[in-house]
């Protein structure tokens, strides 16, 4: 029997995911976390995943044995890299995955390759201002550590760049980043955004899924609601999407493991890379996709890909699928969210994951680093995925400190 670390935050939603797909592949799976285990019935080693080279040390001590060492969320990338390194596992090179989780380290490694991205700054709160007009309004400011569009605000002018930038460093400095650290300003790319997710096997990218966000991310925050799949531009522009998000991985030096890409294409059709993260999709979002005649779920497709399992089948299951997150519009307690037998009667809707806790106090972005929940939707086409997510939005009602929080999207 081959065993696999998961190296995950406790507060991580890919836990079970990842566990559950070792168990279809018979493997033994570890769990290295930074807290108490949330998988019950799994072996659990607790490590310190804010320090990555004793967190690695730890894994490489405990699990020799271990076959495979996957990262199922941002915060297991650096351990499961050094941990890797340790044991003597083809893996990306830690600063590869340094560069992953730092937004000013990425877009530098991207310039130097000649990749296509927005234009960009780092400095202090102080210089941001200067740095934000070097660039031309309209801009994006950005903590460089974080993830899940927490503390990313769009600023149209001076004044507003600096409200932007007081919030996005206040939010950063919360989540334990170095004020030092500075902030990242981006100059805004208009357009459609999309997501490559794909699986990196010696160095080759294998897409998995090209994902359209059919509701506009427009600032100033950006909560993303839906996702749909396959992706409904055009195939040229798809193709060139794909080869941008390969430059970007061979440019930041990835060479295994899964990969999750974010890209804007303006009305030129010259798509822009705005993030590549080493890690699958976040949330829950990954129980949209499944692969090949079995409809194995993403986790067991990266496992299969960790383990070097030859002929993998990646081709969909299924024609178009998709998930809508469920965003925090206000922040309070969460007293309700109705709606969700209506929801489960819609013919295509797949499955509804509430992930909120009624009675605890939920809070919305910028600020915010997690979903109310997730809906999804399988159909014949993406068109028709996108008609059941945003029914089911109709259809749902969320109440904070009392009140209807309004329309989902």
């Amino acid at each position: 029997m081959q065993t696999v670390v998961i190296v995950a935050s406790c507060e991580s939603y890919r836990i079970k995911d990842f566990m559950e797909a070792a168990d279809v592949l018979r493997c033994r799976a570890v769990l290295a976390t930074d807290g108490e285990s949330p998988a019950a019935g799994y072996d659990f080693l607790q490590v310190d995943l804010a320090d990555p080279t004793a967190a690695a040390a730890t894994i490489a001590r405990e699990v020799p044995d271990a076959s495979a060492i996957v990262a199922a969320d941002d915060s297991g990338v650096l351990t499961a890299a050094q941990a890797s390194a340790l044991l003597g596992h083809t893996h990306n090179p830690v600063a590869a995955a340094v560069a992953t989780r730092d937004k000013f380290v990425m877009r530098k490694a991207l310039a130097a390759a000649g990749v296509c991205q927005p234009g960009y700054r780092c400095g202090s709160l102080d210089e941001i201002p200067a740095l934000a007009a070097e660039l031309g309004f309209p801009v994006v400011v950005k903590p460089r550590r974080l993830s899940a569009s927490r503390g990313v605000i769009r600023a149209n002018n001076p004044a507003e760049v600096v409200a932007a930038a007081e919030r996005a460093l206040q939010i950063a400095v919360a989540a334990g980043s170095d004020p030092a650290d500075g902030l990242v300003v981006e100059r805004y790319v208009p357009g459609v955004e999309i997501a490559v997710e794909g699986l990196l096997i010696n160095g080759e990218l294998v897409v998995l899924a090209v994902i359209d966000k059919p509701v506009p991310l427009e600032g100033p925050y950006f909560a993303e609601t839906i996702f749909v799949t396959p992706s409904r531009l055009p195939a040229e522009v798809v193709g060139r999407a794909i080869s941008l998000v390969a430059a970007g991985c061979a440019a930041l030096e990835l060479v295994a493991g899964p990969v999750h890409a974010e890209l804007r294409i303006p009305e030129s059709g010259e798509p822009r890379l705005i993030e590549v993260a080493s890690r699958t999709i976040g949330g829950l979002c990954g129980r949209a996709l499944a692969f090949g005649l079995l409809g194995e779920t993403l986790e067991t497709v990266v496992l299969r890909g960790a383990l070097a399992e030859p002929n993998l089948d990646v081709s969909p299951a299924r024609p178009a699928a998709g998930v809508m997150m469920l965003p925090v519009e206000d922040g309070g307690v969460l007293d309700a969210i109705e709606g969700i037998d209506e929801v489960l009667a819609i013919p295509g809707i797949t499955g509804i994951d509430i992930t909120a806790t009624k009675g605890k106090r939920v809070e919305a972005l910028p600020a915010a680093d997690r979903y109310l929940g997730f809906v999804f939707a399988a159909g014949e086409d993406a068109a028709t995925v996108e008609g059941l997510l945003r029914r089911a939005a109709a259809e749902l009602t969320v109440v904070i400190d009392g009140e209807d929080v309004g329309p989902l999207i």
